[in-house]
């Protein structure tokens, strides 16, 4: 190694990343691309991920982007396969999709219940499946997201509790199931991160993010953290990268959190 830094490195490398049109998901594509790595993005939002890996390549990165829903398991295989077809083998795979549900447990509806299961836990699953699949006999990392909602049960957020601490035994159990394959699973669980996904608490009657309830949130998140900080996507796109590369090649099973210490689990 000619650097330290070298070990951080993702040159020549492949990943593909869900939930990548916007937020954490946007970081960690931009991340990984900046250390190296050709990056395939997948999101709902086709002309978001597009317009991500438009950015990637102005910059002089190789990224493509597709359409993914991830409940669809053809879908989740198909993102895989075209990474693998038009960027090389795979060596990393990101599952950051996710959506919020709001509610007490006690009024949830099948349909939401089924259409956040859809996309937490069959998502992350069919997105682990093709990964393993693909890096079947040459290993490599992957990496989901959970949340801190898993160690803080919090009022009206059951269902987007349960389905994330879903996600942390999935993680746990494959890790345990691929690791002589040379494949690690990890998981990350972000603390509060200001992103669109939090912007719906912040609008207000024109839909638009209020500037009051947009300063009332950030003084009660700094307020639960001993840094005195809110998260940015970026900081979960460095925990990301540290993950996927070398760097953390003796790590795997296990629940990463980046979130100012706002929760500290034993």
């Amino acid at each position: 190694m000619s650097d330290l830094l070298d070990v951080f490195r993702l040159d020549g490398r492949v990943a593909a990343v869900t939930g990548a049109a916007s937020g954490i998901g946007r970081a960690v594509a931009e991340t990984l691309a900046a250390a190296g790595a050709r990056v395939a993005l997948g999101d709902l939002d086709v002309e978001g991920a597009l317009a991500v890996a438009r950015e990637i390549e102005s910059r002089g990165g190789r990224a493509l982007a597709q359409k993914l829903d991830v409940a669809r398991r053809e879908d989740c295989e198909s993102l895989v396969a075209r990474a693998v077809a038009e960027l090389g083998p795979l060596d990393a795979m990101v599952n950051v999709a996710g959506v919020p549900s709001d509610g007490p447990l006690a009024e949830v509806d099948e349909a939401e219940l089924d259409r956040v299961i859809g996309i937490h836990v069959k998502g992350t699953l069919f997105g682990c499946q093709a990964a393993v699949r693909a890096m079947h006999g040459r290993g490599g990392s992957i990496v989901n997201v959970a949340s801190a909602a898993i160690d803080a049960p919090t009022p009206g957020y059951g269902v987007y509790g349960l389905t994330k601490s879903a996600v942390t035994s999935l993680t746990q159990t494959l890790a345990t199931e691929v690791g002589g394959q040379g494949i690690r699973v990890n998981a990350i669980a972000p603390g509060a991160t200001l992103t669109k996904f939090t912007e719906r608490h912040l609008q207000g009657a024109d839909g638009n993010v209020d500037p009051a309830r947009l300063e009332g949130f950030l003084q009660a998140m700094r307020a639960r953290s001993p840094l005195g900080l809110v998260g940015e996507p970026e900081d979960q796109a460095w925990l990301v990268l540290y993950l996927v590369s070398d760097a953390s090649r003796f790590c795997t099973g296990q629940v990463w959190r980046a979130n100012g210490g706002q929760v500290m689990p034993r």
